[in-house]
């Protein structure tokens, strides 16, 4: 029989070589149970076979794609494998997502359905879904390894980007969803705050280095320029940052950015 450990919801890790995925590694490597949301299921079972391989505790559940049905279905499958009594949910992480970047008079209906059903509707049904599960918990004082924060339930976090506080050319089904994603991370940090639950939203503010990056900069220079570029990794260090901190200085929003951005 497993242990009791928190347990690390992640939705959205995509080949396993961005945000998504590097903190589903660390929070492995920090104790936690991973449980991982995504389309494409052999990315996902890969990843979850790196992670119990390395000493960790995952599982992938694949989802046709993020609508709420099945952000619900995968909760439920999430809860039967890993009962809370067991595996309470600690920590949540949206990182699903969905970019256009075209003109305006070129978007396509479906094109800004796409963009509002996963940045905003997905996310409203996983969000319902964690804080469901932390407000069946009580508060989880800072442990010796440095999971948790004091008087905190859980930690819901959410990937933002450049478009959630700005909207730019070609940007417009984007920005409204990112947008659409902000207000609704600010509403429930200010909502379930009062009840010890901490929400807070990252804009990340650069491109992330990852295989699709790679391949569409196409740029070796740019891949080995630390200060030109994000690292996932980096990343997940500051989520990780994020969920240690006590209830007397909560962050709601913060904005990260390569030390050479240029956006």
């Amino acid at each position: 029989m497993s242990s009791v450990r928190p347990l690390f919801v992640v939705a959205g890790v995509g080949n396993g070589t961005g945000t998504g995925a590097s903190a589903a590694r660390l929070f492995a490597q920090k104790g936690y149970k991973v449980a991982l949301i995504s389309r494409g299921p052999e990315s996902l079972n890969k990843l979850a076979k790196e992670l119990s391989q390395q000493g960790g505790e995952a599982a992938g559940f694949a989802v046709q794609d993020y609508s709420p049905n099945s952000i619900r279905s995968a909760f439920a499958a999430i809860r039967s494998h890993y009962p809370p009594s067991s595996s309470p949910l600690r920590v949540a992480l949206f990182n699903a997502g969905h970019g256009v970047w075209k003109p305006f008079l070129e978007i396509t209906d479906e094109e800004v359905h796409n963009s509002l059903d996963i940045n905003v509707a997905a996310a409203f049904a996983f969000s319902r879904e964690v804080i469901t599960e932390f407000l069946k918990l009580g508060f989880e004082e800072p442990s010796e390894g440095g999971q948790g924060g004091a008087r905190k339930r859980g930690t819901l976090l959410f990937t933002g980007a450049t478009a959630s506080i700005r909207g730019n050319v070609a940007t417009s089904a984007f920005a409204a969803g990112k947008h659409g994603l902000r207000g609704l991370s600010q509403s429930l940090a200010k909502e379930f705050g009062k009840q010890n639950i901490h929400v807070p939203q990252s804009i990340i503010d650069g491109v992330i280095l990852t295989d699709r990056t790679k391949t569409r900069v196409n740029n070796p220079d740019w891949e080995t320029n630390l200060d030109g570029r994000l690292d996932s990794n980096s990343i997940a260090k500051t989520y990780l940052d994020l969920v240690q901190q006590d209830s007397s200085a909560w962050t709601w929003e913060i904005d990260l950015r390569p030390a050479h951005e240029k956006w």
